[in-house]
This record gives C-alpha cells, sequence and structure tokens, in this order.
C-alpha cells in the first residue's frame, strides 16, 4: 500500500480494497481489480489512475521481491510481518470490521508425492 499511496500522493488509509494474492514468496499477485482510492475527496478505482507500465514494470516486481529484501536488509525472514497479518485477521474475524475487506488465510494439504 506505501508503494501506490506514494506513487498517487495520498495516504495508505486512502486505498481499499487492494487484494494480494499467494504467499510470501515471488508467486504473490497484488490485484488492483477491484481497488478503490480516495484523491481529491472521491473514491476512483486504481485500475484508472494507476500507469499499467509501472504497475507491472515496477509495482508488481518490488512486491514479488519484498520477502527476499526483507531477508536480504535484515538477516532475517520476514516472519514477524507474517504474524502481524494473522494477529490483524483474528482482530478482524472477532471485532468485525464494518464494510472494509478483511484477509484471510486458507490452509490446504499439498503433497510432493
Amino acid at each position: 500500500l506505501g508503494q501506490m499511496a506514494l506513487k498517487l500522493g495520498i495516504g495508505v488509509s486512502d486505498i481499499e480494497k487492494l487484494c494480494i494474492w499467494g504467499n510470501h514468496s515471488s508467486t504473490q499477485y497484488p490485484d488492483i481489480t477491484h481497488a478503490r482510492a480516495k484523491i481529491d475527496g472521491k473514491k476512483v478505482k486504481l485500475s484508472d489512475v494507476i500507469d499499467s507500465k509501472w504497475y507491472s514494470g515496477t509495482f508488481l516486481p518490488t512486491v514479488q521481491k519484498r520477502g527476499a529484501a526483507i531477508i536480504t536488509a535484515r538477516g532475517a525472514s520476514s516472519a514477524a510481518s507474517a504474524g502481524n497479518s494473522a494477529i490483524d485477521h483474528v482482530r478482524d474475524l472477532f471485532l468485525g470490521s464494518g464494510s472494509a475487506w478483511q484477509s484471510i488465510a486458507v490452509a490446504r494439504h499439498v503433497s510432493l508425492e
């Protein structure tokens, strides 16, 4: 969200419904299909105001490499980020989030056999 907010010159809290599919790896995909931003008091679709070249050439690769960048910078994993997400999810699950979208994790079994 921070990158997107900087690009648009707005606050992080002015962006909603931006989804990131996948886990903390290079396979994750930020999806702006339903994302909205408040710009100059109006809610607009992110896909209408974000340059597609910047999205695919800068934003997407940066998001996908975030975990590796944290490991390189800190010498440790991004587990704290995942932990914060879990805490936020449980809080919203039990206390609600009004009309705001919530994150969710789905466990699945993957067999390598």
